[in-house]
């Protein structure tokens, strides 16, 4: 029974920090205050979380309702034995499962019962397995099957046996150049066969990037995948913002309608950047402000901050998450051109041939929204120093016509 109970409050503790109600030291404390109590009696770990008022009440009952519904969906699921789950995230929870009939090893992601019985949820569900199977690289998560059973949404995929970039960066780790640039060439690989399939990823970043041992990377969650052909579906998000604040491109967070390829290469170039910094491109407490420096607010250049790197890896960053798309590489080819030679020890020609780097910022100074005020107070305040000049160039001149004039009538 304390086995059962202990696995139980493990379980509930990983759902708690993945739905951000607590912290990971806030959930390290209450283990272990958990341990010193069990010592004594039976104790939940809910009850030590809500007594130390890391989550609510409510908020302890939606989690244990949600594991409860989580046990049912695992033995739902026809031709799978459920082995473990491996995460969640907003919507759906991921498991580790064996495929009965083939014997390997699958990844299920699950969309609870409050979703599934929802039709707009449940097409987005299965657009996102759609998407993905029309996907056939070496570093994209492969899609199986997707499907409906007891009352459960769910979509089959391959298994990845290896960790996030996210694992890695939320332990403080900072990527050397060499290792990140191997890493964010594969997933420009990944992004190159998508955009020629016709799709936009547009969330990608450090969860949805996965690294197994041996040092290959895959792509994963085409949940917010779009066909670039599909206008219905463009006009229907008109004015939304889809993404991952932290990594989202400009045009994303306007909700623009034509939204291609340099969406994604943005968001690379916000991984890239949070990879070899070991830091986010922008912080903000609340999620708008930080889209809204992503609109307004000028790149540190990751050489500032992590003063090892080259200044090629630097300005491909900076190309890469320019703020107006046309400033950015046009596509990933371009992209993987300046990538391979950087890796090389070369220098990125493509982006030096649209600008060095002080020619690029002073370019993002001249058509980035965060500058267009300040160029336009400076440009006032050069036509006044303008006028100024005129004013007292006249009344200098003036002084000097009168000064004339006094002395020719004293003259006469």
């Amino acid at each position: 029974m304390a086995q059962q109970e202990t696995s139980y409050d493990t379980l509930f503790g990983r759902m708690a920090v993945e739905q951000g109600l607590c912290t990971d030291e806030e959930l390290r404390t209450s283990l272990k205050e958990l341990q010193e109590r069990l010592k004594l009696s039976p104790t939940m770990l809910r009850d030590v979380m809500v007594e130390y008022g890391y989550i609510t009440e409510s908020q302890s009952d939606r989690l244990k309702k949600s594991l409860k519904e989580q046990k049912a969906a695992a033995h739902r699921i026809p031709g799978y034995k459920i082995l473990g789950k491996l995460g969640s995230g907003a919507m759906a929870i991921v498991y580790q499962a064996k495929q009965l009939s083939l014997n390997r090893m699958v990844a299920i992601k699950v969309l609870p019962k409050r979703f599934s019985e929802n039709p707009e949820y449940v097409e987005r569900f299965f657009k996102e397995g759609q998407a993905a199977a029309k996907l056939n690289h070496t570093n994209i998560v492969q899609a199986y099957d997707v499907g409906q059973a007891g009352g459960y949404s769910y979509f089959v995929m391959e298994y990845v046996e290896g960790k996030t970039l996210y694992d890695d960066l939320a332990a403080g780790k900072v990527y050397p150049e060499k290792e990140a640039l191997d890493i964010v060439i594969q997933v420009a690989h990944a992004l190159a066969h998508a955009h020629a399939k016709g799709l936009i990823h547009r969330d990608v970043k450090p969860k949805n990037i996965m690294t197994t041992e041996s040092g290959e990377v895959k792509l994963a969650d085409m949940g917010l995948a779009r066909e670039t052909a599909d206008i219905e579906a463009a006009e229907s998000e008109a004015g939304k913002a889809y993404g991952t604040p932290y990594y989202i491109a400009p045009e994303q967070i306007r909700g623009e309608i034509d939204i291609d390829g340099r969406a994604d290469i943005y968001g690379l170039g916000a991984t890239f950047y949070h990879m070899v910094t070991g830091r986010v491109p922008f912080m903000a407490d609340d999620p708008s402000d930080v889209m809204r420096k992503h609109l307004r607010e000028q790149l540190v250049p990751p050489d500032h901050i992590n003063t090892s790197l080259t200044a090629g890896v630097s300005e491909v960053i900076e190309i890469m998450m320019a703020k107006k798309k046309r400033n950015r590489y046009k596509d990933v080819a371009e992209l993987l051109e300046d990538l391979q030679a950087v890796r090389n020890g070369q220098t990125p020609l493509r982006a030096h041939s649209r600008m060095d780097v002080s020619m690029y910022r002073q370019l993002e100074n001249g058509v980035d929204i965060v500058f267009e005020d300040e160029i336009y107070e400076k440009d006032i305040a050069k036509r006044y120093r303008m006028t100024i000049v005129l004013l007292s160039a006249v009344v200098a001149f003036a002084v000097l016509m009168i000064i004339i004039l006094l002395v020719h009538l004293i003259n006469r």
